[in-house]
């Protein structure tokens, strides 16, 4: 029959087998976040970059992407539509 003292080092020697593998998993979590946040500031710096990228009528990208968000608005508005009966342009 094992002695208590026995008892208490496997017990002892198993907490820290614990201890150490998820001391190697917190590792390698860590070194998986450090690798994805490094993509995403990278993702982020290519976007402001192409923000700032001016367009070929001097202003920048975000002033292209809202006229085009209005041209769309513009041409799918109701009252645009063609009345019946009205002669389309070929």
């Amino acid at each position: 029959m094992p002695s208590v003292a026995d008892l208490l080092e496997q017990h002892e020697l198993a907490a820290r087998r614990g201890v150490g593998g998820l001391r190697e998993e917190a590792d390698r979590i860590q070194a998986e976040l450090a690798e994805a946040e490094q993509k995403w500031q990278e993702w982020a710096i290519a976007r402001r970059r192409v923000d700032t990228v001016p367009a070929p009528d001097g202003g920048t990208t975000d002033d292209i992407e809202v006229t085009r968000s209005r041209e769309m608005r513009t041409r799918s508005a109701p009252g645009d539509a063609a009345k019946p009966k009205s002669q389309v342009p070929v």
